[in-house]
């Protein structure tokens, strides 16, 4: 399928998507149309993981323009949880109106702390994230349940610190194993771009435990791809029960926001209408 052929494809899915979710008094409202009575649309901000970057948001990007949601995806630093959280804070600092703040993967861990103190912050997405409670970090949340293959698949390499110590470890995901362990249902050729552009995971963000958690006030939703084989789809469960979160299930990677990002949006959408 070509490109433009592809995002017709997508568009024409999230207009049922918005059609369903958003015209349930009657007529659909145009995708390019704010259906509020009180003003824009939130601003969705997507926060990546480890052994990923912004880009991987880009379908969704152009699905939710086209829905008139203004969107941002910071690049997450991916050093440790205080540190990259606090970073986010200091994006979500510069938004006025409403946010949805949407997570993927060690994203997750990073929402769930940068939107505390900020009460415009209306709902948490998780896309194949961790979402962990206080003192939990993403290896433990991991390795609690059975599946994830990521241990095995990690390459260790070292940098220096600000101090000029040489104790930081990032983890990158070998090449020969990171389409079968990170994005199986890609095609192989972008895998190996991905692979080879990867922002490596931190040791210590990967390990260092979470603050209080935001989801225990504000409402959150959870789209768990059942082929993760990052973060083993019974532990999503777990933590999706736990945080009282509005579940949906796909057959999907850990990469669900590249595999099914007009699904992915659709659960933006879906809480944008709950919380609108």
């Amino acid at each position: 399928m070509t490109p433009l052929r592809r995002l017709g494809t997508l568009l024409g899915t999230l207009v049922a998507s918005c059609a369903l979710i958003l015209g349930l008094s009657g007529a659909a409202v145009p995708a390019s149309a704010d259906s509020t009575t009180s003003g824009a649309k939130p601003t969705v901000v997507l926060v990546h993981g480890a052994f990923a970057d912004a880009s991987g948001f880009n379908d969704m990007i152009t699905l939710l323009g086209a829905a008139g949601f203004p969107v941002i995806a910071p690049a997450n630093p991916l050093r440790d949880v205080a540190g990259d959280a606090a970073y986010i804070s200091s994006v979500l600092d510069t938004i006025t109106g409403p946010i949805i703040l949407v997570g993927h993967s060690y994203g997750g861990i990073v929402i769930t702390n940068a939107a505390r103190g900020h009460d415009n912050v209306k709902a948490l997405v998780y896309l194949g994230a961790f979402a962990p409670d206080q003192g939990e970090s993403a290896l433990r949340l991991a390795g609690q349940f059975p599946g994830s293959e990521l241990g095995e698949a990690l390459l260790a390499r070292h940098y220096p610190l600000p101090d000029g110590t040489n104790d930081g470890v990032d983890g990158y995901i070998t090449a020969d194993k990171f389409r079968e362990v990170f994005a199986a249902d890609l095609p192989a050729y972008k895998t190996r771009q991905m692979a080879a552009t990867q922002r490596p995971g931190s040791v210590t963000g990967l390990s260092d435990g979470s603050g209080e958690p935001a989801w225990k006030t504000v409402p959150s939703w959870y789209l768990i791809p059942m082929q993760d084989k990052v973060i083993p789809p019974a532990a999503q469960r777990f933590m999706a029960e736990r945080a009282g979160s509005k579940v949906r299930e796909i057959n999907s990677s850990h990469v669900v926001m590249m595999s099914h990002p007009a699904a992915a949006t659709a659960v933006v959408l879906s809480a944008y209408a709950a919380t609108r």
